[in-house]
């Protein structure tokens, strides 16, 4: 009997999907719950799992578009298992005759698989010597994979291998391919891009930027790291410590973690905190949940697992929405200064950048200090450039002076004289 398999519901307002990779061959043997293919939505990559054991039958292509809920392929519960390698090879051993010397070879020894390994005709081969051309520069079209007289001839257009080179300035001929590759996008990258441009065009986005001298958060990391993993298995980094200082920040100024809906403004008495992950495919934001009832470590442990998920291409629908406010850390990867965009339908996102030692006043002196730039970039129709602003000093006040996170950025003088 032959189970039908359907394209799973991704989320909400989802009604096609891309299937993007099969995992396994047309013909293959799968266990149940063995994952078969992969799947792109507009929000994120998923796994279809076998649904029994059984034989695989692809019935779509990669790369296909097909409805939510349509067939993909299906598996025959009937098949015989296949035996293992290790047996199948035991019995053929014990099975083959051995061959004698004076038996000959049979034309069928040249098999496809030689010319997969991109083994030239003879004529093709002839000219592959004369013109020094390796076989892995050329894509064959010939049977079986095979190297063709016209697949050597047709290596290059711009390089004629019956005439001349062609010349450079000062008669130097002209080095290097130009080769074009073209690549259909997948429905993830369609969809950042839309959204991307949706928000240039559908928000008055400005960008406000400071600098953070990091020296206090460093020391810390240096003298705590190895105590900090050894008792909550996690490293510290500087993550954890960006995500308090925003969460106590929003405290002074909510149209931060607020949105537009419509005619009206959303407050969010929470914190749903969203970190940029570079996938391969593509950008992906999880969200922390209630980020500022969460302490560094536990900030760092659900950075590490949804960044993990997000790279795997594992993590779900429902951990990527709902974000209230979005951090990207551009410094990861040699970032000076950068100007992020909106996360709609959040109203700012907060871009982290690289450490550079610079030379900075310290009480009237030149001092060299950790410098990282930040920026907030925010949606003016429901910030002010006031909150703007002292948003992103409050964040930087509190990344100077830590021990402002532990007092919910109080000033403890204050606090003291209860004013």
């Amino acid at each position: 009997m032959a189970i039908e398999m359907k394209v799973p519901s991704p989320g909400e307002s989802i009604t096609e999907v891309q299937i993007a990779r099969w995992i396994k061959k047309d013909g293959d043997y799968v266990e149940k719950d063995e994952e078969v293919c992969e799947i792109d939505s507009d929000k994120a990559t998923l796994t279809l799992p076998a649904e029994a054991s059984g034989v695989l039958k692809i019935l779509v292509k990669e790369g296909e578009m097909v409805p939510v809920g349509s067939v993909v392929c299906s598996i025959d519960e009937s098949a015989i298992r296949p035996q293992s390698t290790d047996n199948s090879q035991q019995s053929t051993a014990k099975t083959a005759k051995p061959a004698t010397v004076r038996e000959k070879p049979v034309a069928a020894a040249i098999e496809p698989q030689v010319y997969s390994e991109r083994i030239p005709g003879p004529a093709a081969g002839k000219l592959m010597r004369e013109k020094n051309i390796s076989g892995e520069q050329i894509v064959p079209s010939g049977k079986g994979g095979r190297i063709t007289k016209g697949d050597v001839e047709s290596l290059t257009p711009s390089r004629s291998l019956s005439g001349p080179s062609p010349k450079g300035k000062g008669g130097n001929p002209m080095a290097g391919e130009r080769n074009v590759r073209r690549e259909k996008m997948s429905m993830l990258r369609k969809k950042v891009a839309q959204r991307l441009v949706a928000v240039k065009q559908e928000t008055a986005m400005l960008t406000t930027f400071n600098e953070v001298d990091m020296s206090a958060i460093m020391n810390i990391r240096k003298q705590y790291k190895d105590k900090f993993k050894e008792t909550h298995g996690v490293n510290l980094g500087f993550m954890s410590f960006f995500t308090k200082a925003v969460c106590e920040a929003m405290k002074s100024f909510p149209a931060v973690n607020a949105q537009i809906d419509g005619d009206e403004i959303v407050y969010h008495d929470y914190c749903d905190i969203g970190i940029a992950v570079s996938a391969p495919k593509g950008l992906m934001v999880p969200v922390i949940r209630n980020a500022e009832s969460l302490s560094l470590a536990g900030i760092e442990m659900q950075v590490l697992d949804l960044g993990t998920k997000a790279r795997d291409g594992k993590v779900s629908i429902e951990e990527m929405t709902g974000g209230t406010f979005t951090i990207t850390n551009g410094g990861v990867f040699g970032s000076m200064l950068s100007t992020p965009i909106i996360n709609p339908p959040q109203s700012a996102i907060l871009g982290m950048h690289n450490i550079v030692e610079r030379p900075v006043a310290i009480n009237g002196k030149v001092e060299i200090r950790p410098i990282m730039y930040v920026a907030l970039s925010y949606d003016h129709r429901i910030i002010d450039g006031r909150e703007s602003v002292g948003f992103l000093v409050k964040v930087k006040q509190m990344l100077e002076e830590p021990i402002q996170l532990l007092l919910a950025g109080n000033d403890p003088v204050r606090q003291l004289l209860d004013l």
